[in-house]
This record gives C-alpha cells, structure tokens and sequence, in this order.
C-alpha cells in the first residue's frame, strides 16, 4: 500500500510540474493582446518580433514566474504547518509572519520611502517577516507544546494586524492609503525579474529549511510521543518549520502582498494522493499552489472589467467555495481534523 502511495505521489509531482509549465506559458501567451502559440516560442527563444519578445520577457513571464513561486511558497508552507501543528486549517499566517510582513510593507508606504527607493515596499515586508520570525523562532525554542506556539502565533498575528490598521486609519493622504490597500489585497502585476531576485533567495532558503523535516514531519504524524519515541528531535524540528514558513511566506509577502487560501486547501487538495503522510505532501503541496495561483492570476488578467481584479481577491473567490467543499466532504467522510 505505501509503494503504491508513493507511485501516486510520484505521478502527481509530475503531472503537477507538466501542469505548472503549461500554465506559465498560457499565461505568456494571454491577456489584452493574445499572442500565437508560434509567436511565443520564437519570443521565448529570442527568434520573433522584438516588441513580442519585450512583452514576454518584460511583463508576462516574470509576472507568471512570481505568481507560481508565491503560490509554492504558500502552498509548502500551509503543509508544513498542518503536519507539524496538525491542526487542518493551519496556514502562513497562523504564525503571524504574513500580517508582520505586510505591516513591514506598509511602514515603507506610510513614510514614502517607495518614492526615494523602489523595493522599500519588498524590503520592507521582508524586515518585518524576520522580525515576525525571530520571536517565532525564540518561542520555538524555548516553549515544550505547539498549543504555546499557535497562541504566540495569534497574538503577533492580532498586534500586526491593529498596527496594519493604525497606518490605513492615520494615512497621511488618499493617494497613500489607496497604495495600502492596494498592496493588501495582494498583486503581482509589474513585478519584474528584479522583484523576484530580491524575495526568491529568501523563500528558497525557507523551502529548505522545510524540506529538510520531511521526515520529522512524518513521525509526528503519529503523535509527540510516539515520534519522541523514535528520536525525533521535536525542538529542532519544531524551530525549522516554523523559521523556514517564515522566511518562505514572507518573502511571499514581499513579492505579491497578502494572498490567502491558498496555504489552506492546497495541502487538502493533494493529500488524497500522498495518504495522511505530511511529509509527502510538502512537495506536491508546493507544486499545487504555484498552478493555482498562476492560474488564478490569469483569471484576474482576463475577467473584464474597468480595473483588473487582484489576485488576492481572485484567489479568496476560489478559495473559499473549496475550502467549504473540503470542509464538507471531510464531514460526510467522518474525518476529524
């Protein structure tokens, strides 16, 4: 039964990959002006019309390549969480990280540092995730439960989020709130390659940092004991998950603004495939989100209307009714959390 889970998983990774590259190119070749098939592999390989290859390399291609790495960074991290909390409806921002590096983005706003330098926003939201982290890590460390841990986590989570609503309400002007809110509702329009070497090193060191307690992930899957038993070191494993979901999600933060469900249901989406093994998930989770969230950032590009939606708002829309069925299709399997 676990060669063949493992096969499934396997096959999953691949057609979630193959799914992945599909969707980045459909979203190169889609928007106001369509471009032919043919026409995006010679822009691609530097052989078509200069202005195609400009639209491609320029705007499209980054803006694809930052939704689907927000949405592993998301996606991975929500997997990790709910093994190691094993808590169903644990994500990102159950730590507080995201709140803190969206509060981090805000500062930059709220004292115009965007307009003297142009990623204070991004470097910003990374400072406050680190910050964010930094406690985590401290309590991670030092605190012997995981329920200490998520109330930690939710205290940071309700500071960050009235300090986040102190900025909008003491916004000096409506031209800076509007790029408050703009920012948390979550977008990557215009992000650029630059925007990407700026959050991707940061979030790959945090999808490391997670890779590396698959197998703790695993043996806590069968409770502390049983996994303290097996000689786990739950300390250890505790601080790597929660310091790389920090560093994953906020550079996720940086790079898009807030973007939520996503932690949430991919996890859910993939388990089936993988059985109850959270340390199997983590790949396949990661993969999932990215071909969600570039999905849905084609969705928000196509939708017509006067302004083009964000992806933080496309992502909720789908998010949520998934989020029910998963609810209720664990309910009418009589599956607990």
């Amino acid at each position: 039964m676990t060669v063949v889970k493992r096969r499934r998983g396997e096959y999953l990774d691949s057609l979630l990959i193959i799914g992945g590259l599909l969707a980045i190119l459909l979203a190169c070749g889609l928007g106001e002006t369509p471009i032919h098939p043919l026409d995006l592999v010679g822009a691609i390989t530097g052989s078509g019309d200069p202005a195609t290859s400009v639209i491609v390399w320029s705007i499209r291609l980054p803006r694809a390549l930052a939704a689907w790495l927000v949405g592993a960074a998301l996606g991975l991290s929500g997997a990790a969480l709910q093994g190691l909390l094993r808590n169903p409806l644990a994500e990102p921002g159950v730590l507080g990280v995201s709140v803190w590096a969206s509060l981090g983005a805000v500062i930059a706003i709220y004292y115009g540092l965007t307009s003297q330098f142009a990623p204070a926003m991004q470097i910003g939201a990374v400072l406050g995730a680190l910050l964010a982290t930094g406690v985590i890590a401290l309590a991670a460390r030092s605190l012997g439960d995981t329920v200490s841990l998520i109330l930690i986590g939710v205290g940071l989570s309700s500071l960050g989020g009235a300090l986040v609503s102190l900025a909008l309400n003491l916004a000096p002007n409506p031209f800076t709130l509007n790029d408050m809110v703009s920012w948390m509702m979550g977008s990557v329009a215009n992000r650029s390659f630059a925007d990407i070497g700026l959050s991707g090193p940061i979030i790959a060191i945090g999808a490391a940092l997670i890779l590396a307690t698959r197998r703790g992930l695993s043996a806590l899957s069968l409770g502390e004991e049983t996994a303290h038993g097996l000689g786990l070191d739950l300390v250890r494993t505790r601080l790597l998950v929660t310091v790389g979901c920090g560093l994953a999600a906020g550079g996720s933060v940086a790079l898009a603004g807030a973007i939520g469900f996503v932690g949430i249901i991919t996890p859910h989406l993939v388990r089936p495939w993988v059985g109850g093994d959270p340390g199997r998930a983590l790949v396949p989770s990661a993969l999932a989100g990215g071909l969600l969230l570039v999905l849905a950032d084609i969705g928000a590009r196509l939708v017509p209307s006067d302004n083009e939606l964000k992806l933080g708002v496309v992502a909720a829309l789908i998010g949520a009714p998934v989020f029910l069925w998963i609810a209720a299709s664990r309910r009418r399997t009589g599956l607990g959390a």
